[in-house]
């Protein structure tokens, strides 16, 4: 197999006058030079990835719990005045037109973001007969008031004393001591659920109370006073099942008093071993914000000092998460270098120039140092005695290495120089293959997860429990192991490949479910089926090539909002195209055989005029998803290397003999 790293020592000819869109490779040379301003010295990428309000919110939030805000400013630097006032500022400034906080940009309101953002702006200092704290409040209880919060928010106003902790559907800490065959187990939850989940059972065993040393409340939110309101919890569906659950939810309420004090003892010292085995040091508790805070929050609960080196480096890591300049601050629900430089490698890749070489092997060094191949992880419990060989999505995650990162950095890896980082590719083979799922199909950080029953529990009203296969995600693994020398009839790739065009949507698409959203799925299944040697006239791809043509704009680019993750949205058109959405769908178009088609040279045309002077693309527009319909994100590398990628592959193709993408993006 010939390595990308010789593909890349010779420059790429010229294209002709005649068929050179006009400003391409000026684009593509202010678009590297950018990018390559931004790599770090040691070789990796990292973007501030941004959420919507709540993050921001419950970290402020968080300092009042603890008692920290109004401490000596120098003591810890992580929870100073300064800090709030900052913070406090850019959750203003994120306020709706509509009063509230949307969970993305041009959104409607969230109820449960909302009623955070307020929660935080008030203990910040802002009063409540502010006109933006009038207009917020107006908006929330015109939609029922705090009381229609989600679980988590619920959970959060019970530790403050803003709600009984009957409003919060019971999950005894016991569930710790629970043996792997039954039903409910932290096992058959996806690793972000357990890792929240987990120190979430202690604080909703212990129920402590913030110190809130300036005495914030919110009562104002509630259409009626939230002591007095019967029937908190109901069933998140109106299935037999969810009905059944929230029966079982009262059962509980009643026995849970009656629990005997040894097994509880146990089962919060079995979590408490659980979180302090993952605490990962500054990266922490799962490399997310809310396991993290709640992993703070626990052991303060449990009586230990905040210095104690369990809560100091819990507190580090939060601290880590941080982006704050002279004027605003906010937090990151976590980082994302591992994917920031695989992407931004494969981007640099395709502009084929030999003087790009050392930096994108400084970038794949730093990547394959980053592997996973001692810790056994969560994922071992569904495949036991299966080597570790993945890359975490963090700086370090050792516990959760990633599927859809490990397949972009091994495709990476291979296609720079399949020689020179043989082993580390090797592993991360195994690795995949081993974690595939019995429907043929990848989920993220789990084989099999896909107890579905448990989405209908009172506790999972979000709707973001489990980690099932996803086409996104099984693409990406795809694309690597047929780059990889995988052929089409290895038992993987065969229940793979009929997996992928089994979720086909009925209009030629594919589902995105961590990218916005079907232009995002498309693309990826695309990308792999061409790097797999299906035939680009085969009716999945010529289907899928229509769809993308079709949902172009009518400037040339392409754009999705997060509407489209809801059933009943009409399509989900973002009222504007967007860098990285045109970018996905030229990618998919390109991959499918239709870089000479109009529709491909309209989007180049997009991308070259929507380039600003540094080499870099406006993008308000939040093109990812944590959660569908819970929690949306944007990353801030997406607008930087994206639409590189997808100009540099337009050039390769345009002057290359052959159309054919053969690799696996």
């Amino acid at each position: 197999m010939k390595s990308a790293m010789t593909a890349t020592k010779d420059r790429v000819p010229a294209l002709s006058p005649a068929t050179r869109p006009e400003g391409l490779d000026t684009a593509i040379e202010r678009s590297v030079e950018s990018l390559l301003s931004l790599q770090n010295e040691d070789g990796h990428w990292v973007f501030e990835l941004e959420a919507d309000a709540t993050i921001p919110a419950e970290y402020l939030l968080l300092q009042h719990y603890l008692g920290t805000i109004d401490s000596d400013p120098g003591s810890d630097p992580a929870f100073d005045p300064g800090l709030e006032q900052r913070i406090a500022r850019y959750l203003r400034d994120a306020q709706g037109e509509d009063g509230g906080w949307p969970l993305f940009h041009g959104a409607p309101m969230d109820l449960s973001a909302s009623v955070k953002a307020y929660f935080a702006l008030k203990a910040a200092g802002d009063p409540a007969e502010a006109p933006h704290m009038a207009r917020a409040r107006a908006a929330i209880l015109e939609r029922g008031g705090a009381r229609r919060c989600n679980v988590f928010t619920r959970i959060l106003l019970a530790l403050w004393g803003e709600v009984p902790w009957r409003a919060v559907p019971v999950m005894p800490v016991e569930v710790m001591l629970l043996p792997g065959w039954f039903p409910f187990h932290i096992d058959k939850v996806s690793y972000w659920s357990r890792t929240v989940l987990v120190p979430l059972l202690v604080l909703m065993t212990v129920r402590p109370t913030a110190r809130n040393p300036r005495g914030v409340t919110i009562a104002e939110l509630f259409v009626e006073p939230p002591e007095t309101v019967r029937g908190w919890v109901s069933p998140p569906t109106a299935s037999a099942i969810g009905h059944a659950f929230a029966l079982l939810d009262r059962l509980l309420r009643l026995a849970e008093p009656m629990f005997p004090a040894d097994p509880r003892r146990r089962a919060i010292d079995k979590a408490v071993a659980f979180v302090t085995e993952r605490l990962n040091g500054e990266d922490g508790l799962g490399g997310i914000f809310p396991a993290m805070a709640n992993a703070v929050m626990m052991f303060d609960c449990l009586g230990y000092p905040l210095d104690h080196p369990n809560c100091a480096v819990a507190i580090a890591a939060l601290r880590k998460l941080l982006v704050a300049d002279g004027e605003r601050g906010y937090c990151q629900p976590c980082a994302s270098p591992v994917w920031d430089t695989a992407l931004a490698a494969h981007a640099l890749m395709d502009v084929g120039d030999s003087r790009l070489t050392p930096a994108i092997g400084r970038s794949l060094d730093w990547l394959e140092g980053k592997q996973v191949l001692d810790t056994v992880g969560d994922w071992a419990t569904a495949r036991p005695g299966l080597r570790p060989g993945g890359w975490a999505f963090q700086y370090a995650n050792p516990h959760y290495p990633d599927l859809d990162d490990t397949a972009a950095v091994a495709l990476a890896l291979s296609r720079f120089d399949e020689a020179r980082y043989g082993n580390a590719i090797d592993r991360a083979a195994e690795w995949v293959i081993g974690m595939q799922s019995r429907n043929g199909g990848w989920g993220s950080f789990d084989a099999d997860n896909t107890h579905h029953y448990l989405n209908h529990i009172p506790f999972a009203d979000h709707g973001a429990l489990l980690d099932p296969p996803t086409a996104d995600v099984s693409a990406r693994c795809v694309g690597f192991l047929a780059q990889h020398g995988t052929p089409p009839d290895h038992p993987a790739m065969a229940t793979a490949l009929a997996y992928l065009r089994a979720e086909q949507e009925a209009d030629g698409s594919w589902f995105g479910r961590w990218g916005t959203n079907y232009i995002y799925g498309t693309w990826s299944v695309l990308a792999a089926l061409n790097a797999a040697g299906i035939d680009p006239q085969a009716p999945e791809i010529r289907r899928a090539a229509a769809w993308l043509i079709a949902r172009q704009h009518a400037d040339g680019g392409w754009g999705e909002s997060g509407e489209s993750y809801w059933p009943d949205a009409s399509s989900g058109e973002a009222p504007c195209s967007t860098a990285s959405q045109t970018a996905w769908a030229l990618l998919g178009l390109m991959a499918a055989g239709e870089v000479d088609h109009p529709a491909v040279a309209r989007g180049i045309a997009y991308l070259i005029g929507g380039q600003d002077d540094d080499g870099n693309w406006d993008e308000p527009w939040y093109t990812a998803v944590g959660f569908p319909r819970v929690f949306y994100l944007r990353y801030h590398g997406y607008r930087a290397f994206f639409p590189l990628w997808a100009l540099a592959r337009y050039r390769r193709l345009s002057v290359a003999n052959s159309r054919r993408v053969t690799f696996g993006l």
